[in-house]
Parts: structure tokens; C-alpha cells; sequence
């Protein structure tokens, strides 16, 4: 018998045992975490789609009509707190205040919006604030002549809308303007159009687009300054919140115009001529309030006795002549 010389002994040493039980733990390890992080990473999406379906459910079943009261309707300031506002406004110690008389009619015709009420003021004030919180949940929007300031307010009381104008009025030219926009009374200067494109030198048309597109249902007119010969005088915005509100397409049609210093000359000229006395309802010292109603595009008189108090002073004056010839 030939002894096998090629006979090999192969010895298995501990460390390599251990090495490949290590490596099996490691793997065991990875494939654990990487099936927990799977695991939740499955829970956490299920998680977000049940809310998500839950928020759409909820959302896409409340009724039409219910969304549409709750974008139409305009909660009021409960009664003691206007009477309040009013109160400390008017007894305030400011020179340039205005007093209770004068603002209870505002206050009054802001509690009549049915709907939240569109409220433009030319001038920032003293009561600048109060007219924000009185016409609550309403658009209330500002315009100044100071640029500086309305752009202070703003910074200062972010929930204020300010918008600067620039006047090119004074008031000594009061009669010579008007007689202009009479004479142009059918074409740039009708009470009818949107001053957005109008030449009219009477209309305030630098305005942002908007604001000729909104719907008023109240204008205060409470600036520029007047009161000497150069001042820019308040015939421009007299004449702008006559044709804005007799251009209204909504609402109920009606706008309520308050002109401050009505007992300024070229403020009760202005106010005679384009807001119109029977549009006047009443009247302080200070303050005059007209309510005006949409026209007709094809209308050309802003005040709607003139033309029969012409032809009822035509109809005396031809008595007059008959009784004279008889």
C-alpha cells in the first residue's frame, strides 16, 4: 500500500468563525433598521392621506350658500362700542377734531351697509383711525395729498390703505374751473364715466386702477387743505365723488357724499354745483350730507332741477312778455 503524500489538514481557526458571526449580526442589524425605517416610513404617509382626505371631506361639504353669507356678511361693532368710539373721538383735544355732529351721521350711514361697506376718504385726519374701526370688516380706503404722510400711516398702522395724490388745483381759481368743466360738461367732463381716462381737470384720475373699479357706498371729503388763495382747495374731490357716485353700478345705487367745511366759499360752490343742493339731506356748520343716486350714461346735468328752474323762469318771462303785450 502506497501512503497518500497529498493528504492536507485544514484547520478552521476561532477568529475566522468569530469574523463570519460578526458580519452576520452587521447584516442582521442593517436589514432590522432598514425594515423598521420602511415600516414607519409606510405608517407616517398612511398617516397623511387619512388628514388630507378628512381636511378635503370637510372642506367640499359645507354648503355654497353657507360660504357665501360668511363672505357677504358684515358683523357690526355691537352699539356701546361705536357710542364709545364716537365719544372719546369727539372729545379729544386735537384743534382739528371733529366734533359729535358731524360724525354721527357717518357712523349712522356705515351701520346701514347691508354688506361690507366701501368707504372712501380723501384726507388723513384726526379721526383717521376711527373711520377704520367704525367700518369694520369693510374696505375703508384713504387718499392725501402728502405723499410723506400717507406712506408714515401706512408704515405706522399697517391695516390703513393710503394712496397719495397730487392736486393741481387752487382754490382763487374756483369759479374759472368750474365754468370750464360746465363747458365741458358732454365731453371729458360728464358726471357720468370713469375718470380713470377722463382729461376732465376737475377728475382725480392718477388714482390705482382699482379704486375706480370698486363701488362706494360712502365718500368722505375731508381734504386737501384750503382756506387761502393758493391752497389746493377741495373742488377736485367734490367733483370726483359726484362722478363716482353717480357712475355706481351696484348696490342699491345710492352713495352717501360728506363734505367737511362746507362753510368754506369755494367748498359750498363746489358742493351747489356738483353734488347738488336737492341731494343735500342735511347739514351742520361744518358738515353737509348729500345723498346721490346712479344716472344714465346719456345724462349731462349733475343737478336735476336746473333744467326746470330754467323752464319754469322761461315759462314767466314768456307770461310776463304776453301780459305785457296784451
Amino acid at each position: 500500500m502506497k501512503n497518500n503524500t497529498n493528504t492536507k489538514l485544514i484547520l478552521l481557526h476561532p477568529y475566522i468563525q468569530k469574523q463570519g458571526n460578526s458580519n452576520r449580526l452587521w447584516l442582521l442589524a442593517f436589514m432590522s433598521l432598514f425594515t423598521l425605517a420602511f415600516l414607519l416610513t409606510i405608517v407616517y404617509t398612511s398617516g397623511l392621506y387619512a388628514y388630507s382626505s378628512t381636511s378635503t371631506t370637510t372642506t367640499t361639504t359645507i354648503p355654497a350658500a353657507t360660504i357665501t353669507a360668511t363672505n357677504t356678511a358684515a358683523p357690526q361693532l355691537p352699539t356701546t362700542v361705536i357710542n364709545t368710539l364716537l365719544h372719546y373721538a369727539s372729545k379729544s383735544n386735537d384743534t382739528f377734531k371733529m366734533p359729535y355732529a358731524d360724525i354721527k351721521p357717518i357712523s349712522d350711514a356705515l351701520r346701514k351697509c347691508s354688506t361690507p361697506c366701501n368707504f372712501l376718504i380723501f384726507g388723513l385726519t384726526h379721526e383717521t383711525l376711527l373711520w377704520k374701526a367704525l367700518n369694520n370688516n369693510g374696505r375703508t380706503v384713504y387718499i392725501d395729498e402728502n405723499r410723506y404722510y400717507a406712506a408714515y400711516m401706512e408704515e405706522k398702522h399697517p391695516e390703513i390703505d393710503a394712496y397719495d395724490v397730487q392736486y393741481t388745483t387752487k382754490v382763487k381759481e374756483t369759479k374759472e374751473l368750474i365754468a370750464v368743466a360746465k363747458e365741458q360738461i358732454r365731453n371729458e367732463c360728464r358726471p357720468v364715466q370713469n375718470l380713470l381716462f377722463s382729461e376732465c381737470k376737475l377728475g382725480i384720475n392718477d388714482l390705482p386702477n382699482h379704486v375706480y373699479e370698486v363701488e362706494w357706498d360712502v365718500i368722505l371729503v375731508d381734504g386737501p387743505r384750503g382756506g387761502w388763495p393758493d391752497a389746493p382747495g377741495r373742488v377736485m374731490p367734490i367733483f370726483t365723488s359726484g362722478v363716482l357716485a353717480r357712475s355706481k353700478k351696484g348696490g342699491n345705487g345710492k352713495t352717501h357724499v360728506f363734505v367737511h367745511d362746507i362753510g368754506g366759499t369755494e367748498v359750498r360752490v363746489a358742493g351747489n354745483e356738483f353734488l347738488c343742493r336737492e341731494n343735500l339731506v342735511e347739514a351742520t356748520e361744518t358738515m353737509g350730507h348729500y345723498v346721490l343716486e346712479r344716472m344714465d350714461e346719456s345724462s349731462f346735468q349733475f343737478c336735476g332741477n336746473r333744467t326746470t328752474s330754467s323752464s319754469s323762469a322761461a315759462k314767466k318771462s314768456s307770461a310776463s312778455s304776453s301780459s305785457a303785450s296784451s
